[in-house]
């Protein structure tokens, strides 16, 4: 019987544990929280000044309409210049070389060289 009375003692200190901790666990404040939204509260933003933005952004201003293009009024005389003016240089060049052999120069000697056949291999035994 000794043995049961002790489990009814120990079984009635760990309810009353529990009730005290469970009753004063409802009842505790957080604090930090309470000092977080005290101070969120308070808050007041610095008033910004109406003319704040003075030297910080730029005006802006529209860039000149582009004008549309002349059209030649006298073409025929145009064209009649084009055609007296001077070769230019790579064409002087070419017509400075002698008809024997032309030195092919650049992209036409690239050009020149991917069109040639390629060699015949020979086979050996």
């Amino acid at each position: 019987m000794s043995t049961i009375l002790r489990q009814a003692t120990n079984v009635a200190r760990n309810a009353s544990r529990v009730r005290v901790f469970s009753s004063t666990a409802v009842s505790r404040k957080d604090l930090v929280q309470d000092i977080y939204l005290r101070e969120i509260k308070a808050y007041k933003p610095a008033a910004v000044a109406k003319d704040a933005h003075v030297g910080v952004v730029k005006s802006y201003s529209l860039p000149p309409s582009p004008k549309a293009p002349a059209l030649p009024t006298d073409l025929a005389s145009d064209l009649a210049a084009y055609d007296v003016a001077e070769p230019t240089k790579a064409q002087a060049v070419k017509a400075a070389a002698t008809g024997e052999e032309e030195v092919a120069s650049g992209a036409e000697a690239y050009l020149s060289f991917l069109e040639q056949d390629l060699p015949k291999v020979e086979a050996h035994h």
